[in-house]
């Protein structure tokens, strides 16, 4: 009699069937399945979310929906194992199913699909361990993103050569904000006081005068015992003039200016102001108000600590006349500016490959046709303008500003300033630049291919184009790195260069020489113009304050800058200038009060007629009395008595109304 199936039965052979479908499609050969078989059997359709209450399909319909690609032919009923225990056990359907955890597959068996897949929502893929062998499987996404483009390979970097050809960088129109030159009028006369003034006015004298009597008047009450009188605007310029006078007439010491009853005794000092009245106005000399400096030495160690309070008046007159009166030409250069000083200052630097190696350094630009002063920063030790670009690249931006210049002005600078982005910097705001660079700057060429060697040959030119940035490399006595925004590499010019000869004999040829030395050379002395201007006649000397060394550097600036004004105004007018020293003396006198060209004073003749006798007593013989031949007259053969004779020479000589000989015999 045949066994009726149940529902259960039913169920159970559909699934049994199902699971051995699957495990001939994914078991490799010798893996047997055997123990996930046992608790197939002994399951409960309600654990996996089937409905009991339901009609049960028949064994056709259940198995329909397997797919075809994933069911071959139906196997041959496989025996099971009831002794074998359960190796897995599923979550009820009450109980949240805990995360799945990534399992390590087996190195040749897939991970098998869950059964009540088609009842269940899919979850996410998760990214299962690849096999050793198994190759990385492409995302699903991957065909809805583009394939990105070939990467190109950039051309390895090289230095070119003079045989290259170059294309010079455009580089802005050069439009100035004044018309360059002194900003005074060409058809006025200035004396050298009226030059001098524009620099140290009247309002800025006063302002001394006051802050060094004040100063005076506290070292008076900390117990200093001197005679002091409260100094004037007139007397303050008398002080500057034996400054000057000083800085013309080089002397040992103070006290030999008013050294008395000596061979090289001096007669003006003394005229101007006495020696103790002197050393008084030097003693307190003092920039800045007193009271406000014991406020801000209170602050010292903060940020709101300035180390140029006691600076400020006179170097901010200073700088805005320096920059009022004169506008420079297109060609400026920057560079650094030492002032001699051992002060134990936080500022004071040393500087070895300076001529002065200690003292205060100062950032200037000057004019490179003429060596003005056009502006100047004190270094304190630290960025006063900190942008994060470095001391140097804050310093040439701060100088150069595009509000007073204008635009299209070439700027030089020595290694210590150039950068590449520092030149970038100024392209942007319609500046060109040029100047020595570091080949250890960031961003500049370090390549070498077909580089320079110490081998290369004199006049060997090297250079590679960076946008509007050129850098240039020239073999001279050793190499020269030049960095330049408005140059080509080359133009054909050529310089003069001795060399020495097989035999030993020194000849003259000619080399190339890139474009950008070139301008540099010719244009980079600015700067050491100007120096070499201020040291012919410098105020400076040893005083025992830091800021007194400041302020003689002042006063250099002023007369070196008044100086240039002179002749720049006597170009404009067409005259002649005067000379350095010229100019120096009358500036000197006009300062003293005194004129510069004196009358001569009288002195005694030596050759004066005396008498040759002591005149007699009677008077009846005082006209025979001593007479003697005149020489002259003997000469010319007459015979001539006379009671005269030279007191110098001792000659006789008569002197009469129609005849005079002591006057031609002297002249003769």
């Amino acid at each position: 009699m045949a066994k009726t199936l149940t529902l259960k039965d039913a169920l159970a052979a559909i699934l049994d069937s199902s699971d051995e479908d699957e495990r001939r499609v994914s078991e490799p050969d010798g893996f047997s399945s055997d123990e996930d078989e046992d608790y197939d059997h002994r399951r409960d359709p309600v654990e996996d979310g089937e409905d009991s209450q339901l009609p049960g399909p028949s064994v056709t319909q259940a198995a329909s929906p397997v797919p075809a690609t994933r069911s071959p032919p139906a196997p041959t009923p496989q025996s099971f194992s009831p002794a074998r225990p359960a190796k897995r056990f599923r979550t009820p359907q009450h109980q949240p199913a805990p995360p799945p955890t990534q399992q390590p597959s087996s190195p040749t068996r897939p991970a098998k699909r869950s059964r009540n897949a088609q009842h269940q929502p899919a979850p996410p893929p998760t990214q299962q361990p690849s096999s050793p062998t198994r190759p990385a499987k492409r995302s699903r996404n991957a065909q809805h993103q583009p394939a990105p483009p070939p990467t190109q390979q950039p051309a390895p970097l090289s230095w070119k050569t003079e045989k290259d050809p170059d294309i010079a960088p455009p580089v802005s129109r050069f439009q100035p904000a004044r018309t360059p030159g002194p900003q005074l009028s060409s058809t006025s006369t200035y004396t050298p006081l009226d030059l001098f003034k524009l620099f140290f006015p009247v309002q800025i004298i006063q302002t001394l005068c006051q802050n060094t009597n004040k100063q005076a008047a506290k070292q008076m009450a900390q117990g200093k015992k001197y005679k002091w009188l409260d100094v004037n605007i007139g007397e303050f310029y008398k002080y500057i003039g034996l400054l000057l006078y000083m800085a013309m007439v080089k002397l040992d010491s103070i006290a030999d200016y008013w050294r008395q009853n000596h061979f090289f005794s001096l007669p003006l000092p003394v005229q101007i102001m006495p020696r103790d009245r002197y050393r008084a106005l030097s003693w307190n000399l003092h920039l800045s108000d007193p009271e406000e400096d014991v406020q801000n030495d209170k602050k010292k160690g903060t940020a709101d600590h300035d180390k140029l309070f006691r600076l400020k008046p006179l170097m901010n007159t200073i700088k805005n006349a320096c920059k009022s009166f004169y506008h420079p030409h297109r060609d400026v250069a920057v560079d650094e500016r030492m002032v001699a000083s051992k002060a134990n200052t936080g500022m004071t630097q040393y500087m070895k490959a300076k001529p002065i190696k200690w003292g205060f350094k100062l950032f200037v630009l000057a004019d490179s046709r003429n060596g003005y002063t056009v502006d100047f920063s004190v270094y304190t030790g630290k960025s006063d303008i900190p942008s994060g670009h470095g001391l140097s690249y804050d310093v040439v931006m701060f100088l150069v500003q595009p509000g007073y210049l204008g635009t299209g002005y070439h700027i030089y600078m020595d290694n210590f300033y150039s950068s590449p982005k520092l030149f970038r910097a100024l392209h942007e705001q319609k500046f060109a630049a040029c100047g020595t660079y570091r080949e250890n700057r960031k961003d500049c060429p370090r390549t070498t291919n077909n580089a320079l060697t110490k081998k290369s040959e004199r006049g060997s030119i090297r250079w590679i184009r960076d946008g509007p940035l050129i850098y240039v490399k020239w073999m001279d006595t050793r190499e020269v790195s030049v960095c330049s925004t408005l140059h080509t590499a080359h133009s054909g010019n050529t310089v003069q260069r001795r060399v020495k000869q097989q035999d030993g004999s020194w000849t003259k040829t000619s080399i190339p020489c890139p474009t950008p030395v070139l301008a540099y050379n010719e244009h980079m002395g600015g700067v050491d113009h100007s120096d070499q201007l201020i040291q012919y006649y410098s105020a400076q000397h040893k005083t025992m304050r830091w800021y007194r060394h400041l302020f003689y550097h002042f006063l250099d600036i002023a007369t070196t800058n008044s100086y240039i004004l002179h002749k720049e105004l006597c170009l404009a007018q067409q005259t002649t200038p005067m000379t350095h020293r010229a100019f120096m003396e009358e500036l000197t006198a006009e300062l003293c009060g005194k004129p510069l060209h004196t009358a001569p004073v009288p002195v005694p003749a030596g050759h004066i007629p005396v008498p040759i006798a002591v005149h007699a007593a009677d008077s009846s013989t005082k006209a025979t009395t001593g007479r003697s031949r005149c020489e002259h007259c003997q000469s010319q053969g007459q015979r001539k008595d006379t009671p005269w004779k030279c007191r110098e020479c001792g000659v006789v000589l008569c002197m009469q109304l129609d005849r005079n000989c002591f006057a031609a015999w002297h002249d003769s």
